[in-house]
């Protein structure tokens, strides 16, 4: 009788330097594993998740974008998606907004998210934190168009557009309302949601659905 020898594939460990395939393969070994990334070939395994310091405004930036997406047909939302963006980077942003039709994504044949979408988000711990250094980078690079990064410690929210190939802060304007450009009318009280006043931030989320440049903006999508 012969017996066949059966090769176990090693654990993704951060800090394993992998091609997208052979990346793949591990994870997909590895159904217990919530989130891992691979940054420039590099591969980063995310630790536990802290309630307040992650879990608790994931709820409310999805919260925002949710009500959004049900005021804006044509435009998706995803909560953790893989999305391979080249060869070397394949990550697993917080969420992300996109364009269903007209984009620069689209959904691949096993069902990942592939090219850039309009818009990414990262729950941080701080500016230390590789969102606002590797990651921002490739977002960069790629092409997403907008990136939101919520610095938990330190209570802040960047907010970059894309301009001329390089990532600018987008600034509130006088009323302390941030308003994206790839997504009319999705207007964000910033410094209303660090505060936890969530019906502020609800007041003015419900203006910028209002606003003339967010019904001329559902008159300019694909209609299926």
């Amino acid at each position: 009788m012969t017996t066949e020898k059966l090769t176990k594939l090693p654990p993704l460990e951060s800090g394993d330097r992998l091609s997208r395939s052979e990346f793949e393969r591990r994870y997909a070994a590895m159904p217990a594993l919530k989130k891992a990334e691979l940054i420039e070939g590099v591969v980063y395994v995310a630790s536990p998740l802290r309630a307040k310091a992650h879990g608790k405004p994931h709820g409310d930036i999805m919260g925002w974008l949710w009500t959004y997406k049900a005021a804006t047909p044509g435009v998706e939302l995803y909560d953790n998606p893989t999305v391979r963006l080249d060869a070397d980077n394949e990550l697993q942003p917080d969420a992300v907004l996109r364009l269903e039709q007209g984009g620069r994504s689209w959904i691949s044949d096993d069902d990942y998210i592939e090219g850039a979408p309009e818009l990414t988000v990262e729950i941080a711990a701080s500016s230390a934190s590789y969102d606002l250094h590797d990651k921002l980078r490739v977002y960069r690079r790629n092409g997403v168009q907008e990136y939101i990064v919520w610095r938990t410690y330190s209570q802040q929210i960047d907010w970059f557009y894309l301009e001329a190939e390089e990532y600018q802060p987008l600034a509130a304007g006088s009323d302390k309302v941030m308003r994206s450009r790839q997504f009319p009318g999705l207007w964000l009280a910033a410094e209303a949601l660090l505060a936890g006043n969530l019906a502020e931030v609800l007041n003015q989320f419900q203006q910028g659905i209002a606003s003339s440049e967010h019904w001329k903006f559902l008159d300019s999508l694909p209609v299926d």
